[in-house]
C-alpha cells in the first residue's frame, strides 16, 4: 500500500494557503468538480512538486439498484488519467433511485444516503464495485458515510458488511473517523467494535473532519473543528494499524491558515498517540476478490426500498414502515439545506439576486419538486417556477432573473457578454 502521509482536502478557496502550507504531503479533489482538461493552475503546481493528487468522487452511487453508470465511470477515469492519480475513491452509498428498474419516477439526492447492511444490498454493491474496478484504471477505495437514519431490519454490523465487501471484491477502503463518530452519536454504533471488524490491511486512507450536534443529531458538516472524539477514534485506529495517509476535509466556512496548521498538527498528534500504544495485531490482507453477480431479484428489491425512502425524502411521500419519522424528517430538512447551498454555490447570481428571500423561497420550491437532473438543471428549474408564478415581486429582479434563465436555458449563451455584464451588476449590488 503507497505510504501517502499527511494530507488536506484541495478546494478553491484555500488554494494558495495549501500550496504555501508545510508539511502537506498529498491532496485530495472532488472528482466532479474538476475539468480533464483546465485542471486549476494550483493543481498543477502541487503535481509538478511531485505531491499527489487523488480524486474523491460523490456522485457514482455505487450503492444504488442501478448499476453504474457507464458516462460517470468514464469521467471518473479521465480525471485520474488527467491528474496523474495514484487510487480513486468513492462512497458506500446510494444518491439516486426510482426509474425504468421500479417504474417509478427518477429521483436525485443530492447527497450521500446509507445503503441497508442486508445481503441484497451488499450483492449488489458487489456487483457495482466490481464493474467500476474494471473501468476505472487504478485502484478503487470506498469510504463509510455518516447517517442520520437507520434501515430497519438491517443484517450485519457495519464492521461485518465491510469486511465481506473486501473479502468479496478485493476493494480497497478510505475510512473516515468523523463518520464513526456520527454514527455512534446518532445510531449508537460502537466505533470500536467496528474498527475491530474491519480487514485493516485494506485500509488506503482515512479522514478526518468536524461536524456539530443539535438537538441528539450529530451533523458531519466538514465546516467545523475537529472534536476530541474524531482523534480519539483516529487514535484507536492507529493503534490497530499504521494508516498509509491521513487526511483533514474542510468544505465551507474555512478559517485562517494557521488554524488549519493547528489542526493538521493534532491529527498527526493523534496517529503518533495510536502508533505508540501499538498492538500486534493480526488483521487479514485483503485478497483479490471473486467473481460477483447479483441476482436480479435482489436489484429489484433494493431499488424498491431505496426508491420508497428516497421519496420519502424528497417529494414528500408517507415514511416507510419501521423508519423513524423523526430522524427521517431530520434527514430530509438537511438533504433540502444541502440542496439550497449547493445550488447557491453553483448558481452564486441567485443569492444575490434575491437576497434575503433566496433560502425562503429555494426551499418552499424543494417541497414540490424533487431534483432529478443535478444541480444546474435544478438552478434552471428553480428560477423558471419563480418566473412562472409571477416572483419575485421587484419587477427589476424579475427582468434579471429572465436574462439569467434564458442566457442559461439554451445550448448556448444568448450574448457573450451578458454573464460579464451580470458580474458586474451583481458586484455594485
Amino acid at each position: 500500500m503507497r505510504r501517502l502521509g499527511t494530507g488536506i482536502g484541495w478546494r478553491p478557496e484555500i488554494a494558495d494557503a495549501v500550496e504555501r502550507m508545510p508539511g502537506i504531503d498529498w491532496v485530495e479533489v472532488v472528482a466532479e468538480n474538476v475539468c480533464p482538461g483546465h485542471l486549476p493552475d494550483s493543481l498543477l503546481r502541487l503535481r509538478e512538486r511531485g505531491v499527489p493528487v487523488i480524486p474523491h468522487g460523490v456522485s457514482l452511487g455505487l450503492g444504488g439498484a442501478e448499476r453504474p453508470d457507464e458516462g460517470r465511470l468514464t469521467a471518473l477515469a479521465e480525471r485520474v488519467e488527467a491528474l496523474g492519480a495514484p487510487l480513486v475513491t468513492e462512497h458506500i452509498a446510494f444518491v439516486r433511485a426510482g426509474g425504468a428498474l421500479t417504474a417509478s419516477p427518477h429521483l436525485e439526492a443530492g447527497h450521500l444516503l446509507p445503503v441497508p447492511r442486508t445481503r441484497d444490498a451488499l450483492d449488489v454493491l458487489c456487483e457495482n464495485v466490481r464493474i467500476a474496478q474494471e473501468a476505472l484504471p487504478v485502484p478503487l477505495a470506498l469510504e463509510n458515510i455518516a447517517a442520520l437514519l437507520s434501515w430497519p431490519g438491517e443484517e450485519m454490523t457495519e464492521g461485518r458488511f465491510l469486511a465481506e465487501l473486501v473479502e468479496r471484491t478485493g476493494v480497497r477502503l478510505l475510512i473516515d473517523v468523523a463518520n464513526l463518530h456520527t454514527n455512534h452519536v446518532n445510531r449508537g454504533e460502537d466505533p470500536a467494535e467496528a474498527l475491530a471488524a474491519l480487514p485493516l490491511e485494506a485500509i488506503a486512507y482515512v479522514h478526518v473532519a468536524g461536524g456539530f450536534e443539535r438537538d441528539g443529531v450529530w451533523h458531519d458538516s466538514h465546516a467545523h473543528p475537529v472534536p476530541r472524539p474524531v482523534l480519539d477514534i483516529l487514535t484507536d485506529l492507529a493503534s490497530r494499524v499504521a494508516p498509509p495517509g491521513v487526511l483533514l476535509e474542510r468544505d465551507e466556512n474555512f478559517p485562517e491558515p494557521s488554524e488549519l496548521e493547528r489542526e493538521l498538527g493534532a491529527i498527526r498528534g493523534a496517529v503518533a498517540a495510536g502508533r505508540e500504544a501499538a498492538v500486534v495485531g493480526g488483521a487479514a490482507r485483503p485478497g483479490g476478490g471473486v467473481a460477483v453477480l447479483a441476482p436480479p431479484e435482489a436489484r429489484q428489491r433494493l431499488g424498491v426500498a431505496q426508491a420508497a425512502v428516497l421519496s420519502s425524502l424528497v417529494a414528500g411521500t408517507p415514511v416507510p414502515e419501521g423508519f423513524d419519522r423523526a430522524r427521517m424528517g431530520v434527514q430530509a430538512r438537511a438533504l433540502a439545506a444541502k440542496r439550497a447551498d449547493v445550488v447557491a454555490k453553483v448558481a452564486p447570481e441567485l443569492p444575490l439576486l434575491l437576497g434575503e428571500g433566496y433560502r425562503e423561497a429555494f426551499l418552499e420550491y424543494a417541497r414540490v419538486r424533487p431534483m432529478s437532473g443535478g444541480y444546474r438543471r435544478d438552478a434552471l428549474d428553480f428560477v423558471g417556477q419563480l418566473l412562472k408564478v409571477g416572483r419575485p415581486d421587484d419587477a427589476k429582479v424579475r427582468r434579471e432573473l429572465r436574462e439569467w434563465w434564458l442566457d442559461r436555458a439554451g445550448p448556448a449563451p444568448r450574448s457573450p457578454g451578458l454573464a460579464a455584464r451580470a458580474r458586474v451588476l451583481l458586484r455594485r449590488r
